[in-house]
């Protein structure tokens, strides 16, 4: 069962393409994982913010990524939006930026 990874604009992809190498080569590792897995990849690996919205958590010893992604028909991921962690939480706009983005790819 493999799933298929979209980016929600190039600007994503870029975003993460500029992540620290180390941080980089653990989402590479985790994007397999969900290709292989999908819906079923949990913590600490992935984790589920409620409504369809995921994150994938990527670490390494330079820091900590996050990318946002939903599921789409036909085995379709869709990653949102990334960005590197600065403090413990999630910050609210890079949330409410993911959720927005997940609107459009769902309703349009």
């Amino acid at each position: 069962m493999s799933f298929e990874i979209e980016y929600f604009h190039e600007r994503v992809l870029h975003d993460v393409e500029s992540w620290p190498v180390d941080v980089l080569a653990d989402y590479a590792r985790l994007v397999e994982l969900l290709i292989e897995h999908g819906p079923s990849l949990r913590l600490p690996h992935s984790r589920a913010f409620g409504d369809g919205l995921f994150e994938l958590r990527p670490r390494g010893r330079s820091g900590i990524g996050r990318a946002f992604y939903c599921f789409l028909v036909g085995k379709r991921v869709v990653v949102l939006h990334a960005f590197i962690k600065k403090s413990q939480e999630t910050p609210d706009r890079e949330l409410k930026l993911a959720r927005k983005r997940m609107k459009e790819v769902s309703n349009g």
